[in-house]
């Protein structure tokens, strides 16, 4: 059975796109059969692994709104044991049509019931709101992923999401938890940097050991680096892209740290 993650934060330009194409990579390289779900009616994640969302023929509102069989969606990426379930615009009447509908925040969970069994991860790239498209991640999710960039306003808005994990986890999904807590965008050429690292360790010690909810702060923090930047516009995870930059280096150590991988010294 598989591990279904949700990479979500309402903020957006927080690197939640970012992370699900890149972390999906490597895992995907490391040998796991991955899906992406690309929740998100931008489609941020189905252009930036390679996908022409103007040219897809079914996508996560297929299986949200007519009941499309996920295995019907799924699209092979240029990763060998990585596919995605694309998005685009449609998506983006989704919430107003889902609203009247009886089991609304079930219908992700419902879906992927007929697949999970077939990957090792499954992660959603969610929307930068916590609408019904995201509630809907959380229901189907045995976690969350939650990335955070390093800047002034990091917290803003995060006892918000913690209170809908909170929710969501007492009404709708018992199991989930939060997977981790990502620092993304780094810039240790700033004091603020080390300044934000810090004050996220000390909310996360402090506020949600209150909570229900069971956290960590991975050891591994992605810099701001600019061939990240470009990957996405090129279509290509950092993999492919330019695997020997930092950013590469660092998603691979993001998922040598979810899978229980030592780093090796010096690397």
């Amino acid at each position: 059975m598989s591990k279904i993650i949700a990479i979500c934060n309402q903020k957006g330009g927080v690197g939640k796109t970012t992370t699900a194409i890149n972390l999906a990579t490597y895992l995907a390289v490391s040998g796991k059969r991955i899906l992406i779900i690309d929740i998100d009616p931008q489609g941020n994640a189905t252009s930036g692994i390679g996908i022409d969302k103007t040219a897809i023929t079914a996508s996560t509102y297929n299986i949200l709104l007519d009941q499309l069989p996920p295995s019907s969606a799924a699209i092979q990426t240029q990763i060998q044991n990585l596919w995605i379930i694309p998005s685009n615009i449609n998506l983006t009447g989704a919430e107003i049509e889902l609203v009247s509908i009886i089991g609304r925040e079930y219908k992700l969970k419902r879906a992927l019931n007929e697949v999970k069994d077939q990957y090792d991860f499954i992660l959603i790239d969610c929307p930068p709101s916590l609408g019904l498209l995201t509630v809907n991640a959380l229901s189907a999710a045995n976690s969350a992923l939650i990335p955070i960039q390093c800047e002034y306003y990091a917290l803003e808005g995060l006892g918000q999401l913690i209170n809908t994990l909170n929710l969501v986890k007492e009404n709708l999904n018992p199991e989930l938890e939060i997977e981790g807590v990502l620092l993304t965008m780094a810039d240790y050429r700033t004091n603020l940097t080390n300044e934000v690292i810090s004050e996220v360790k000390k909310y996360f010690a402090n506020v949600i050991s209150a909570s229900h909810l069971n956290t960590m702060v991975y050891e591994t923090i992605v810099p701001r680096n600019i061939r990240l930047t470009e990957a996405p516009g090129f279509g290509k995870p950092i993999f492919l892209y330019d695997k020997n930059s930092l950013g590469a280096q660092k998603y691979q150590d993001l998922a040598n740290e979810m899978l229980g991988v030592k780093k090796v010294i010096g690397k």
